[in-house]
């Protein structure tokens, strides 16, 4: 304890404030902060925590244990988890909660750890911008590493720690029986889908694409006829009282109405109205307490590892306390040395959905050589500090370190192979 308190002490007294470049990496910090909190957690991670605490509750451990279980065939589970992972298309902290909420049902670890990152990292969005704007080739090679690493990656997860599942599945039930809350597979799924596709919707960004852009122009009005749906099921398929959904759907109408520019608030208050009533009702209360217990666990962490990745390496197009030049000089060939460096660097660096391919067309402005870019791409969108935070909380430290070395090894391999022999 004293040494941690001499320490601190030696830090905070040796602190260069005042100096140019830490003032701006903690304005950094905060600006990055700041973004997150405005750009990701209210239509992001609001609804990625009301969706993992549906899955704690509203989720048959039968369907879970059958298909994602330690003891379920290793290519439908892999299959599974990659492919519902792929659906999602988000970054590196929404798809947290999710994995949290099916790791929690009772999924194995190496179907849970494919769905991780499969999640972020198959993005099929991305990956067609990736092709658009840095060439077809790297899109290729980027979508096809992608679908490698999450099958052989948890396959490797669950080779390594095959004993120990063995042993979790037999206690998997505990604290999660089948309850009067699990619903008929046709209504579970209907419900599952529509919260999902209000989440992805809602988070659809532009891109370049006549498709893309006419979708993400009536995106609104296509979360609003989802949100709809979603509505009609939870009256006519979970009981919940008409009058109370009514007065919510006026409240978030009329929450357009006033801040027509600003749909965050009308999202926060949906969000937060369904999970009041939830609230109100003791066979749907376990589901807002479901969702609290992930919110609390993991929001904290990510906005700890956000802040913390804006000073060390500021946001696009600015500076933290790394200085850029040292990244553009040390990843500008195909040497081993450089991919490991865009490995490490994408691992910790933290990348909202789709913002990874212009970073990576900057430093290949700047000289980068294609190995370390899809080094880069492979492992950024699947990881970043904050993600790794909260998956300790998860599956452990050991389990944590092991991932992540697992992504940043094999992001190396295939991008030395590819950037020397392609």
């Amino acid at each position: 304890m004293a040494a941690l308190i001499l320490l601190g002490f030696l830090a905070i007294y040796f602190i260069p404030a005042g100096t140019e470049r830490f003032d701006n990496a903690i304005l950094e910090a905060v600006r990055l902060t700041n973004w997150y909190a405005r750009e990701h957690v209210i239509l992001c991670l609001l609804p990625a925590f009301v969706i993992a605490g549906a899955m704690a509750v509203y989720i048959s451990q039968g369907s879970v244990m059958q298909y994602l279980g330690p003891d379920a065939s290793r290519p439908i589970a892999l299959g599974v988890a990659s492919i519902s992972g792929t659906l999602l298309a988000v970054c590196s902290c929404t798809v947290l909660p999710l994995f949290g909420g099916i790791y929690k049902r009772g999924a194995g670890l190496g179907p849970a750890i494919a769905f991780l990152y499969s999640g972020p990292a198959i993005n099929i969005i991305a990956i067609v911008v990736t092709a658009k704007i840095l060439g077809a080739e790297i899109g290729i090679a980027r979508g096809v590493g992608a679908i490698v690493f999450a099958v052989v990656i948890g396959l490797i997860m669950h080779l390594i720690y095959r004993r120990e599942e063995a042993a979790r599945a037999k206690t998997s039930a505990r604290g999660f029986a089948p309850t009067d809350a699990e619903k008929p597979l046709g209504t579970t799924v209907t419900f599952f889908a529509l919260m999902i596709a209000v989440l992805v919707f809602a988070n659809w960004a532009p891109v370049e694409s006549p498709v893309w852009m006419m979708i993400f122009t009536y995106k609104w009005l296509i979360t609003a006829l989802l949100t709809t749906g979603l509505a009609v099921v939870l009256i006519r398929k979970f009981d919940w009282p008409r009058f109370q959904v009514l007065v919510l759907a006026l409240a978030v109408i009329l929450a357009c109405l006033v801040a027509p520019n600003a749909p965050e608030l009308a999202f926060a208050i949906g969000i937060g109205g369904m999970m009041m009533i939830a609230l109100s009702r003791p066979q749907d209360r376990e589901w807002a307490d479901q969702s609290w217990d992930f919110t609390k666990q993991i929001l904290p962490l990510l906005v700890i590892g956000v802040f913390v990745a804006g000073l060390l390496l500021g946001r696009p197009g600015h500076e933290g306390l790394i200085p850029a030049r040292w990244v553009n000089a040390a990843v500008g060939d195909n040497s081993l040395q450089s991919t490991i460096l865009a490995s490490v660097l994408g691992a910790f660096m933290y990348f909202s959905t789709l913002t990874e391919v212009p970073i990576v067309q900057a430093l290949m402005g700047a000289g980068m050589g294609k190995g370390p870019a899809l080094s880069l791409l492979l492992a950024g969108p699947a990881l970043s500090l904050p993600n790794m935070l909260v998956i300790r909380t998860v599956i452990g430290t050991q389990k944590t370190v092991v991932y992540c070395s697992l992504v940043i090894v094999m992001a190396t391999v295939t991008g030395f192979i590819y950037g020397n022999y392609w």
